[in-house]
């Protein structure tokens, strides 16, 4: 995860069209050069989904969309894996003479790519300055309360229990 792919990364295997998985790829080609969202496991049969681009979102419900957020501790997404479930909280900046709550934006979203596990400078986002990046999958109502969120203050996350 984080590098690019090359052919050698593969092995091909036959597998029986009546076991393998929807939308797996059957051949590493058009897999060269792109780079994983998620790490994938020997002998796992790679699919769009776990690639960087366009197919994160598949299987996501309709109207989702994946979400840029530059949180305010980037040392803290060593934390996150894509897959996991976050709580995106905002604390605004303010004076020590004025106090504000910290408002929960959205959650729980999942973690669709961070720049810690991943993060390679203009690969995916289109720019250099990834440091901090968190992208997350949101419905259209958490997509709009996260868009630009981080200019009204700073971007934290809570890790929510899988279950």
């Amino acid at each position: 995860m984080g590098t690019s792919l090359t052919g050698n990364d593969f092995t091909t295997i036959g597998v029986p069209t009546d076991v393998a998985l929807a939308g797996a790829l059957q051949d590493a080609k058009p897999l060269v050069g792109r780079q994983l969202a998620a790490p994938l496991r020997r002998g796992q049969i790679p699919s769009e989904s776990v690639l960087l681009g366009p197919a994160l979102l598949t299987g996501a419900p309709a109207g989702t969309s994946a979400v840029p957020l530059r949180m305010a501790d980037p040392s803290s997404i060593q934390l996150l894996s894509p897959g996991q479930l976050v709580t995106v909280v905002l604390t605004a900046d303010s004076s020590y003479a004025e106090s504000r709550k910290s408002e929960v934006l959205a959650g729980p979203v999942p973690v669709l790519w961070t720049s810690a596990h991943g993060g390679k400078p203009g690969e995916w986002l289109g720019t250099s300055d990834t440091d901090g990046l968190v992208v997350v999958a949101a419905d259209p109502l958490q997509a709009e309360k996260l868009a630009g969120a981080s200019t009204q203050g700073k971007l934290f996350f809570v890790l929510e229990h899988q279950q």
